[in-house]
């Protein structure tokens, strides 16, 4: 038996599992890095649950102190505390970023992903801080805190329907284009209308600053900086907030209808990876990789 089949089976076994990375990082052959990459990449095992889990309140639990730590009166009375979680929450972060860069068999591409860029920048900045002190005479270290916030983008990366919703919206791309296109020739037409009828002495001083006052009324923000002075144009004003009503409803009705179809089509989602060519999101009772078409080990999943 191989280590890659030994690790397999010793961690809560799940041969053929692997997360969206594997096909790009690498999965690792040694047993050890084995073990740690099904823990940290892999969500079909207990173990790899438990971590998930553990991340997203730990991901949670430190936004939440970077949140509270903006309020001045909260921190004048707890600014140690808070400190102490920011290192805490700092090394455990850094130690899952290096774990991530080890167990896999690519480091520098995973390093270079949007996520390993997010794992950097949720950890960075608070080592910048503490080396060089200096930075504080480029630039406020408040505002190179809020860099953390970058954490909560970590969660993209456990929560499938994150990436359900993503394809849906990319799936429907063309459809919200051509409405954003329709959107903004309307907006064009009738900012330019109240150009002419409101004119420079109401506000209206230019065709661009109608067609802002027209993009406020047509989504119902209203700001209130500019507003009709005459009949006509109160009455235009009206059927453009009228509008604005059904308009907003048209891209939630696109989306909703493209995640519809999808998901009356989707299959129950898995991590189960081919080992050949690490073609990842297999059937639970497939027989045979659907890409290079090697048989698939067999499946587990407690």
């Amino acid at each position: 038996m191989t280590n890659t089949e030994s690790a397999s089976s010793a961690v809560a076994p799940n041969p053929g599992g692997s997360s969206p990375a594997a096909e790009t990082y690498g999965r690792p052959e040694g047993s050890l890095r084995l073990a740690v990459y099904t823990i940290i990449f892999e969500a079909d095992t207990r173990a790899g649950r438990a971590f998930d889990i553990g991340l997203i309140v730990a991901i949670l639990a430190s936004v939440l102190v970077v949140v509270l730590d903006s309020v001045q009166s909260i921190t004048a009375r707890h600014g140690t505390l808070f400190e102490v979680l920011e290192w805490f929450f700092t090394l455990l972060f850094t130690v899952e970023y290096l774990l991530r860069l080890w167990c896999v068999r690519r480091p520098l591409r995973y390093a270079t992903s949007f996520f390993g860029i997010v794992d950097l920048l949720s950890v960075l900045p608070t080592y910048i801080a503490f080396f060089v002190p200096e930075v504080h005479a480029l630039i406020d270290v408040r505002m190179l805190r809020l860099l953390r916030i970058f954490r909560i983008l970590k969660l993209g990366a456990y929560v499938s329907e994150f990436r359900f919703l993503g394809d849906a919206l990319v799936a429907s791309r063309r459809k919200i284009v051509v409405f954003i296109g329709f959107v903004l020739v309307t907006v064009t037409v009738l900012g330019t209308l109240m150009y002419v009828v409101e004119g420079p002495e109401n506000g209206y001083t230019s065709i661009p600053v109608a067609i802002y006052w027209g993009i406020t009324t047509i989504t119902t923000v209203g700001f209130g900086d500019i507003t009709p002075k005459t009949d006509l144009g109160r009455f235009i004003a009206s059927m453009m907030m009228l509008m604005g009503w059904g308009i907003l409803a048209v891209p939630t009705g696109i989306v909703t209808a493209e995640m519809t179809a999808r998901r009356a089509g989707r299959q129950p989602v898995t991590t189960r990876t081919c080992h050949e060519c690490l073609t990842e999101g297999h059937d639970a009772d497939a027989r045979y990789c659907r890409h290079c078409g090697k048989p698939l080990p067999e499946y587990h999943r407690d």
